[in-house]
C-alpha cells in the first residue's frame, strides 16, 4: 500500500464515526409528525427510527443502517441527497454531509497559510476599521492597527496562541471582548463545525477541538449538538475597558489563491462605535489590557 493509501485509511474511521454521530443527531431530531408519521406505541427513539428514515428516503434498511454505523460503504450524490432531505439538512449541513461521506465532489484543497505580498497593505488601507485575516481554523494570521487595539489579547499572544476560538471559550469574562456571547457563542460552533468537516483529519484540529472541549463545558455542550451553519455577515458586539461597547457588523470575504484564509473587516454600526475605535487608535497606549492571565 501507497503512503497515500495508507494516510486515507486512517483518515476514514475518523470520517466515518463523525458521519455516524451527525447522522445519529439529525435523525433524533425530527419527530414522527414533522413527517407525517404516526407516532406509534412504546417508541424508544426521540425521534425517527433508522427505517423510517430509510423508507423516506428510499434506500434500503441495511444500508442506511451501515452509514449510520459508520461502516465503510459507498454513498452516491443521488442517495445522500435522498437522506439530507429526508433529514431536512440545510444548504450547511448537506455539504457536511458530503465531506463526511468522502463524496468526490466535495473534498476541499488543501488549506495554506501564504498570503498575498499586499495583504498588510490593504489590512492597512481599512483604517480607521478594524480588519484582520484569519485561516479556516481562525488563526489571526495579519491585522491592522484598529483590530490590535480592540484585540490586545490576541495580536500579543503567541503565534500559536492566536485563535479567535481560543480567545472566545478561554478567555475569562473579565477580559473576553465578545459582549454578546450568548448570541454568538452557538454560532461561532456551528461555522467552525462547518469547517472542521474539510479539515478534521489534520493534527492541529483535533488538537484544537480537544483542548477547546477540555478548557470550556459549554464549547463542549455546542460542539455535541452537531450544529452546522454557513459563514456570513453578523452583528458583533465588543466591549473595551477603556471606552466600552462597539458594535460592528463583520463581513468575511474569500482571499483568492490562499484556501481556507479570509479577510474578516468590522464596520462600526453607529457614530459612537466609530468614535470609539478612532479614540483607541489615537490612544494605542489605553488599548493594552489593564491586567494579564
Amino acid at each position: 500500500m501507497t503512503m497515500t493509501g495508507v494516510e486515507t485509511g486512517r483518515r476514514a474511521p475518523r470520517r466515518r464515526t463523525e458521519l455516524a454521530a451527525f447522522l445519529r443527531n439529525r435523525r433524533e431530531r425530527i419527530s414522527p409528525h414533522e413527517v407525517g408519521l404516526p407516532p406509534g406505541p412504546r417508541r424508544r427513539t426521540p425521534g425517527l427510527r433508522r427505517e423510517e428514515v430509510a423508507q423516506l428516503a428510499g434506500v434500503g434498511v441495511t444500508w442506511y443502517t451501515w452509514l449510520e454505523q459508520g461502516r465503510p460503504i459507498n454513498a452516491s450524490t443521488q442517495v445522500l441527497d435522498a437522506v439530507a432531505r429526508t433529514l431536512r439538512l440545510d444548504g450547511a449541513e448537506r455539504e457536511h454531509l458530503y465531506r463526511l461521506a468522502e463524496v468526490p465532489e466535495a473534498e476541499p484543497p488543501d488549506e495554506t497559510e501564504h498570503l498575498p505580498e499586499d495583504t498588510q497593505a490593504i489590512l492597512d488601507a481599512l483604517l480607521p476599521m478594524p480588519a484582520s485575516v484569519c485561516n479556516a481554523r481562525s488563526d489571526v494570521l495579519a491585522w491592522n492597527a484598529a483590530y490590535a487595539a480592540i484585540f490586545p489579547h490576541v495580536v500579543m499572544a503567541p503565534p500559536s496562541e492566536r485563535n479567535t476560538m481560543l480567545i472566545t471559550f478561554t478567555l475569562p469574562p473579565c477580559c473576553n471582548p465578545i459582549e454578546n456571547m450568548a448570541e454568538e457563542m452557538p454560532m461561532h460552533v456551528a461555522v467552525f463545525r462547518y469547517r472542521y468537516s474539510r479539515y478534521m483529519d489534520e493534527p492541529g484540529w483535533k488538537e484544537l477541538v480537544q483542548r477547546l472541549q477540555a478548557a470550556n463545558p459549554e464549547f463542549g455542550r455546542l460542539w455535541a449538538d452537531h450544529d452546522i451553519a454557513m459563514p456570513g455577515p453578523r452583528i458583533k458586539v465588543f466591549r473595551h475597558h477603556a471606552v466600552g461597547e462597539i458594535r460592528t457588523r463583520a463581513t468575511s470575504m474569500d482571499i483568492t489563491g490562499s484556501a481556507g484564509a479570509r479577510l474578516v473587516v468590522y464596520t462600526p454600526t453607529d457614530e459612537e462605535s466609530r468614535a470609539r475605535v478612532g479614540w483607541l487608535l489615537a490612544h494605542p497606549e489605553q488599548a493594552a489590557p489593564p491586567h494579564r492571565h
